[in-house]
């Protein structure tokens, strides 16, 4: 019982009626005839007695059960809303099973002339149900505090766990007689649905529920922010079902749907694990880490509904696992629209405060496209100033060239470079570049013109097939007459400056991100030399997928 400061006393006109549990932070679960409709005319208020000094909070009733006012009706229950929302942990129900046995309960009530309460120590008599509704109660000795008037309402807890397995509703009303009976945690979402998911499935282990629960109460009282959706939806299995359409309103009612709503146990171990994870973050060191990239993966494709049309599909991969978002064909004047709410729905699927990655995987004649200036929402920002956005060429995703890519990413490791140099007038020849990425290990192709310009586009091509694990390019190009015309002018080759010099010291894996604050800081200067700045990075360990295989959530047809 140390430290729960849920127990409830129920008042109304100023006088006690009967006790009563929180079971969120603003829902207070007591007996019907507690708070009768002829007595909650007149106000009721709740207080806390094991948190001296709180004040009494105002509350109204929002839900009954079907009680008519005899002690033999069913559904004596009644749900209290409390004014504002209290700073204290609710009570942890467990399924009623847990309870028999010999097993010590305790109840804690407010009979007459203990205002600041007493307990009084039962335990069930058995598994059998009377009238199918309530659990029986009989004293755990022939002396202590019997159940009277006052303990309606009150918690039935579990000593050895804490939780709540029932809560009082009678006595046995003869002086010489010490038993009671209490509504099972099991039934309390048969009277009053919005109780529906606050009590775990019988055979769900106790560490478990032990667990997740200092879990929460710690993230409560330590203010982590946290998306509930994001973090359900990243431990949420395949067969799992989606988030309820409101979402969750609390990490609490999230941690709930988890143990109450679900068949498979090894959710709650992950949510606990991911939870974990965002209350205890290793130790970074010295001079940071390399982010764990979690990419939506946009792949874009002609379609063979024309060329008005493109073939789409978007994935996020997180948690080594793969989760389909949407896939369909698209017409090419909406695709910005389409994709707008795509990868704004892509976010639940990763992992809270991850590192978010937009890959565009395009086909080598649409790789110039400037995806990166499309808006995360009409009127908003454009995605590259807000989220690091890469493009990847489509017909390097086959598993041999994602083979030797995942082989030379193992070898950069964090080492930096200067960029290797691509000109308008560059004396190498285009296969001569690929014998020399493929030596040298190069981790940064730069080029001076864009992909599709004359001089450049074999080069271009062969550092593809290399493959070149990130080339970056101007999309405004060189602009120049090419081939010598433009040597002393030429904005591809200032563009090659700048960006040796901007990216001498970053690690390749951080190269997103870094290109991302030159996106922000271009943003508003036309003259920027970052303004166009297209990156194409491919690393293959940000997609993998222990499920391999087709995430299409349908076959996209025209």
């Amino acid at each position: 019982m140390n430290g729960a400061g849920w127990q409830a006393r129920i008042e109304c006109a100023g006088q006690v009626a009967g006790a009563g549990f929180l079971v969120t932070q603003d829902r207070v679960l007591t007996c019907a005839h507690v708070v009768p409709e002829e007595k909650t005319q007149a106000a009721v208020t709740v207080s806390f007695p094991q948190l001296p000094g709180s004040a009494p909070v105002p509350a109204r009733v929002v839900a009954r059960g079907a009680w008519g006012g005899h002690p033999s009706d069913l559904g004596d229950l009644a749900v209290l809303e409390l004014a504002a929302e209290v700073p204290i942990t609710p009570a942890a129900l467990a399924p009623a099973d847990t309870a028999h046995g010999d097993r010590k309960l305790i109840a804690y009530g407010f009979p007459r002339g203990y205002d600041e309460g007493q307990l009084a120590e039962y335990r069930t008599t058995g598994p059998v149900r009377v009238g199918g509704e309530w659990i029986q109660l009989e004293a755990w000795s022939g002396h202590g505090q019997p159940l009277v008037a006052g303990f309606s309402g009150a918690a039935v807890v579990l000593v050895e766990t804490g939780e709540v397995v029932g809560m009082v509703t009678a006595a046995a009303g003869a002086r010489d007689i010490r038993t009671g009976r209490m509504l099972p945690t099991d039934v309390f979402a048969r009277h009053c649905a919005e109780l529906e998911g606050l009590v775990p499935p019988a055979g769900r282990p106790l560490a478990a529920r032990r667990r997740l629960r200092g879990l929460v109460e710690k993230a409560v009282r330590t203010g982590l922010v946290c998306d509930p959706v994001r973090l359900y939806a990243d431990a949420a299995g395949d067969l799992d079902p989606d988030p309820p359409p409101g979402g969750f309103d609390s990490l609490w009612s999230a941690a709930l749907f988890v143990q109450a709503e679900l068949d498979d146990p090894d959710t709650v171990t992950r949510f606990a694990d991911r939870l974990d994870a965002l209350l205890h973050p290793p130790a970074a060191p010295p001079g940071g880490t390399a982010p764990a990239w979690e990419p939506i993966l946009v792949e874009l494709r002609h379609s063979g509904a024309g060329e008005d049309h493109v073939q789409v599909e978007v994935s996020v991969y997180s948690g080594e696992r793969r989760h389909p978002v949407a896939s369909d064909t698209v017409p090419l004047a909406g695709l910005c629209g389409y994709l707008q709410d795509r990868i704004d729905a892509a976010f639940c699927h990763l992992t809270p405060g991850g590192d978010e990655l937009i890959a565009f995987s395009l086909p080598r004649d649409w790789l110039d496209w400037p995806v990166d200036r499309w808006a995360c929402a009409p009127g908003d920002a454009p995605l590259g100033c807000a989220y690091p956005v890469v493009v990847t060429d489509h017909t390097r995703r086959g598993r041999g060239t994602r083979h030797v890519l995942t082989r030379t990413w193992n070898r950069l490791g964090a080492s930096t470079g200067q960029v290797h140099r691509v000109t308008c007038d560059s004396p190498e020849k285009p296969g001569e570049l690929r014998v020399a990425l493929r030596r040298n290990g190069t981790c940064l192709t730069g080029f001076a013109a864009a992909p599709d310009a004359a001089l450049t586009r074999e080069h271009f091509k062969n550092s593809l097939t290399a493959p070149a694990p990130v080339i970056v390019w101007s999309r405004r190009g060189c602009g120049g007459a090419g081939a010598g015309g433009c040597r002393d002018t030429c904005p591809g080759t200032a563009f090659l400056d700048a960006l040796d010099t901007h990216v001498r010291h970053v690690p390749p894996a951080e190269l997103p991100r870094h290109v991302l604050a030159l996106r922000d800081e271009a943003d508003s200067r036309d003259d920027h030399w970052a303004r166009d700045i297209q990156l194409l990075w491919d690393d293959p360990r940000c997609f993998k997928d222990r499920h391999e295989g087709a995430a299409h959530v349908h076959t996209p047809v025209a």
